[in-house]
């Protein structure tokens, strides 16, 4: 599948809340990493990802691929990305993020998904105490430090 049509297929499965088609862009032993909810591997585990994990307190999703650049292994692309909250304090607000997809490729399909957002803006959209915020990033700060590429970042 040409890049454009995938990255197409890819936010439109999202938009439909199409579980089956967004999972089968991807290999059968593909992995998503969720930059909020974690690591989802394998079809079955992807397609319950959308199905269920987004949809859960969200609706109405809007995701668009901007600039994609591959050299047919690696696919990045910037990304807006958006979705109605429907958390008790976003009181229906549009939580709005944009970011970079970060794509290695196997025989035309997803292997790995990794992506670095800017989430700040979506947590302010819905309101979150700054509180829960400083918790968040926490999480995420750790998250980063404990990655073996971080190692020589972290050495006095």
């Amino acid at each position: 599948m040409h890049t454009t049509a995938m990255l197409c297929a890819f936010c439109e499965a999202v938009e439909q809340r199409n579980g089956a088609a967004f999972a089968a862009l991807f290999t059968e032993d593909g992995v998503y990493h969720d930059v909020f909810y974690g690591a989802f591997a394998g079809r079955a585990k992807i397609a319950g990802m959308i199905d269920d994990w987004f949809y859960r307190t969200a609706t109405d999703f809007r995701w668009d691929m901007h600039a994609p650049v591959s050299d047919g292994q690696t696919l990045y692309a910037r990304y807006t990305f958006s979705y109605r909250s429907t958390l008790p304090e976003a009181k229906g607000a549009r939580a709005m993020f944009e970011g970079v997809a970060i794509m290695k490729l196997r025989e035309g399909k997803i292997a790995e998904y990794h992506e670095v957002a800017n989430t700040a803006t979506g947590f302010v959209d819905m309101n979150f105490a700054p509180e829960r915020i400083a918790k968040i990033f926490a999480k995420q700060g750790a998250a980063l430090k404990a990655r073996p590429e971080m190692k020589r970042h972290l050495e006095a």
